[in-house]
């Protein structure tokens, strides 16, 4: 049944006369598609939203991969019951089964209704779109997408949250990241077409990428320090609210500059190794491109946040913020 479906998806068997529906308890599940589950209650509880789990978008990011185990485990065993809507999906499938971040391109930057790509991690890209598309479709109530990841290095905040931009922002509910123990929120200035920007952008959902981490192989993570996030996806999945976490807690912050790679002369300025959220003081020389020149932090210190000097030439090689105030929450 449901650890079967998550064990085959790794293994890629795909036997399309394997059983594509059942039931579980409070519920039953559908296969839409090679790495792509719905979760349909028989009576969604009062408080259920339309929830959108995603991981394996990077396919070395396996903690999350894992967290999606534990949850569908304890669906199938009756520990949880089905009481919300849930689509859980695997990413770049055949990432993850090579241990590896992509294969061809980042599946993270693709999504996009006129994606104009070709290949087999923007096709990939289009199913998942669709999958969401008719998603919330379905169940259009209280949309909220998580799409959980790792990240690449340390992190003076190992777990925080992505806010993806859009011009209408709709409402963020800070105090469920607080509860799932979530330390920061980083604010985007700017369309991503990330997967999770996919859903607020196009849907209006509540949506967050969610870096639970540092990529690790799978068997090698510590599951007990997402143990908030843990909690998180069994209330989403029983339709239950949480009690409040103390937003005080989160630090936020918001993009003020992206470096882009704009050439193959193009570095860094500090090292390979550096944490997400270390902080530069002004005159700080922070990369270095052949097109685009030398960036120097000017007016007030930037913190660096997911860089990666070996990103595709015109790719995003790091995030600069600053923290702000956090934005209003209902």
């Amino acid at each position: 049944m449901l650890d079967e479906w998550l064990t085959l998806a790794l293994v890629d068997d795909d036997d399309p006369g394997r059983e594509r529906e059942g039931r579980l308890p409070g519920g039953r599940y559908r296969v839409l598609g090679a790495g792509i589950l719905e979760l349909i209650p028989d009576t969604p509880a009062p408080g259920a939203r339309s929830v959108v789990i995603s991981a394996g978008i990077h396919g070395n990011e396996t903690a999350p991969i894992e967290l999606l185990g534990e949850l569908l485990a304890a669906l199938e065993a009756g520990r949880l019951h089905v009481k919300a809507p849930m689509l859980v999906i695997l990413g770049n499938l055949p990432a993850i089964r090579a241990q590896t971040r992509f294969i061809s391109t980042n599946l993270n930057r693709l999504f996009r209704r006129d994606l104009a790509q070709s290949g087999d991690e923007p096709e990939r890209a289009r199913e998942l779109m669709r999958a969401v598309d008719g998603f919330f479709a379905r169940h259009p109530e209280r949309r909220l997408h998580l799409d959980m990841h790792t990240a690449i290095r340390d992190s003076r905040y190992p777990r925080f949250a992505v806010v993806p931009y859009t011009e209408t922002q709709p409402a963020s509910r800070w105090q469920d990241l607080a509860a799932a123990e979530l330390q920061a929120v980083l604010l985007q200035h700017q369309h991503s077409w990330t997967f999770s920007h996919y859903s607020r952008h196009y849907h209006a959902a509540e949506a967050y990428t969610l870096e639970l981490g540092k990529v690790r192989p799978f068997g090698a993570n510590d599951l007990e320090a997402l143990s908030g996030m843990r909690d998180w996806l069994a209330a989403l999945a029983e339709g239950r609210e949480r009690p409040a976490g103390a937003t005080s807690e989160l630090r936020f912050f918001a993009v003020a500059f992206e470096l882009m790679r704009k050439s193959e002369a193009f570095r860094l300025g500090f090292a390979e190794d550096v944490a997400n959220f270390t902080e530069f003081p002004v005159g700080t020389r922070l990369a270095e491109d052949g097109e685009a020149g030398e960036f120097v932090v000017d007016t007030a210190p930037l913190a660096v946040v997911f860089p990666n000097a070996r990103v595709e030439l015109n790719a995003r090689a790091a995030l600069l913020v600053r923290p702000c105030d956090p934005p209003a929450s209902p």
